[in-house]
């Protein structure tokens, strides 16, 4: 290959390599079509996460059949993935390659980030009203529902900026699921509404041993009584219930506050008591529950399934069940009368495409979701809650609910009671502030809580000093810095990229590098010659 040849290479290669990062294709806004052409063949790519859930995977399944089966001329390819995190980096790296998929199961703060992708995700709002293919339109060819019968708040939570960039697939919040025969044992009652001092009491109390080191409470040699699997929603739960700050709409930065050090003080105590761990220290919540080496496992509603002693999924040897009486209850409150509980689970969001009628059999698809039947079928599959208010008033979901304890599986009462905790406190629920950078905030909010515990068990000094740097930590990993941001506008730089992103970046790098270095050998060359002819 020639020199000149080889050069050409080089530049097609970064040629390519910068439309890959800036964008394969530049998608203009989405007009929703007059008609949707149904002579013609759409393939469209669902990306969705199970859990490891069999039963939640073959639900996906039928409900891609059951709506192929309305729209022959639509075919739906699944990929699963087992976390949000994995499917949230590779719609980042798909942005840049201009390859996402139709539909995605996300969250919001997610789709903050899609959004800075230029008309990547579609706003909803004109596609719910459309008299024919809006939510319950007239050519829809299912029983969708109307947007008036998706529960508000859970609506609400997918709009920002002023529109609606997802609708709400499966809701969830998260419960304390107590040992309530160790409790008791310990000489304590449950309140109504537990109280982090309840909790905390308790907790201090379980670490009692005996003289060969055996806790008192179980006979066993492992005890950590308060277990929180994610900490993220466990510091901006204790940040919302006393009023302290987290982050405002706008994207400004609020959690670097005296409350936030006196949470971490806090942890820091019961930590080196041996009171409380992290799932990411520690391990599942549910597996130490289920062995006695647990009193307190906070998880989300939809993980009730793997709770208490006749748990249909216990992840554990049956030869380390322990029986006791399972209570489901609201997560730890400052004040009972005013509980404040976060809203989780998924949405669903429709990615641009340069087609409107590609992407118009996407939203058809995405609206299918919402039906009754698809609805009431995942909900039974964990502790979630149907969206809609249509689907939680049906026959069928009213009847599901009655059946609660009939039965060790669909109908695990505890599980049956994770949901109904739920339903009893949608008004009590809330959700963060979501902005370009809101999914880094809510990453350094637990991470904060994961770094103190981690410190103390390693018998490190956690001191002013040591949360002061701890706060400058943050800021820089995550690019939480709000002057930073009140500068741009209020918009927030991104976290750290995904690791495709990086390698993608550094090789356009090494190319750009052969390239500068190749010209500055040719042009040493041509100098030499000239001098010396």
């Amino acid at each position: 290959m020639t020199r000149n040849k080889l050069l050409l290479l080089c530049l097609l290669t970064a040629c390519l390599l910068l439309c890959g990062c800036h964008g394969a294709r530049d998608t203009s806004a989405f007009q929703i079509p007059e008609t949707f052409d149904e002579t013609r063949q759409y393939e469209i790519t669902f990306w969705a996460k199970n859990d490891t859930n069999i039963t939640q995977a073959d639900l996906y399944r039928k409900a891609i059949k059951d709506f192929q089966a309305i729209y022959p001329n639509i075919t739906v390819n699944l990929r699963l993935y087992t976390d949000y995190g994995r499917i949230y980096n590779d719609v980042i790296t798909n942005i840049a390659t201009g390859t996402t998929p139709n539909v995605c199961i996300t969250y919001p703060d997610h789709i903050a980030t899609y959004l800075t992708g230029d008309n990547c995700v579609v706003p909803l709002d004109e596609l719910f009203a459309h008299g024919k293919y809006g939510l319950g339109g007239s050519e829809v060819r299912f029983d969708a529902p109307g947007q008036g019968e998706i529960v508000p708040q859970f609506l609400a939570e997918c709009a920002f900026n002023g529109r609606h960039y997802a609708v709400p697939y499966m809701r969830s919040t998260e419960a304390c699921y107590v040992n309530k025969t160790y409790v008791e044992k310990l000489g304590f009652t449950l309140p109504e509404t537990l109280t982090w001092d309840f909790i905390w009491e308790v907790s201090e109390a379980a670490t009692a041993k005996d003289a060969e080191g055996n806790f008192l409470v179980n006979g066993q040699k492992v005890m950590i009584p308060f277990i929180y699997k994610s900490t993220d929603n466990m510091m901006i739960q204790l940040l919302r219930q006393q009023d302290a700050g987290y982050s405002t709409a706008a994207g400004e930065i609020l959690i670097f506050n005296d409350t936030t050090r006196e949470i971490l003080n806090t942890v820091v105590s019961h930590v080196k008591t041996g009171a409380f761990s992290t799932f990411k220290i520690s391990s599942y919540p549910a597996n130490f529950l289920n062995a006695g080496q647990c009193i307190f496992a906070v998880d989300s509603t939809a993980g009730a399934t793997w709770m208490g002693s006749e748990a249909p999924l216990i992840d554990i040897a049956e030869d380390k069940l322990v029986q006791f009486e399972t209570a489901v209850m609201t997560v730890p409150q400052f004040d009972p009368a005013d509980p404040q509980m976060i809203s989780q689970g998924p949405s669903m969001c429709v990615f641009n495409k340069e087609d409107p009628q590609e992407v118009l059999a996407s939203w058809l698809f995405a609206q299918f979701m919402l039906t009754d039947e698809v609805q009431i079928a995942y909900a039974s599959t964990e502790g979630y809650v149907p969206v809609t208010s249509k689907a939680q008033q049906s026959e069928a979901y009213q009847a599901y609910l009655a059946a609660a304890g009939q039965d060790g599986d669909e109908h695990y009462i505890v599980k049956m009671q994770a949901t109904q905790l739920l339903l009893e406190h949608v008004d009590d629920t809330f959700v963060t502030p979501v902005f370009n950078g809101s999914a880094s905030l809510r990453d350094a909010a637990g991470q904060m809580i994961e770094e103190v515990t981690k410190a103390t068990r390693r018998k490190k000094t956690v001191d002013d000093a040591f949360i002061d740097e701890l706060y400058a930590k943050m800021t820089s990993l995550y690019r939480l810095d709000s002057t930073g941001m009140a500068g741009n506008g209020g918009k927030q730089a991104l976290g750290p990229l995904p690791s495709t992103a990086v390698a993608l970046l550094g090789a356009l790098a090494l190319t750009w590098a052969a390239i500068g270095l190749y010209a500055l050998r040719e042009t040493l060359k041509k100098h030499k010659h000239v001098k010396h002819s």
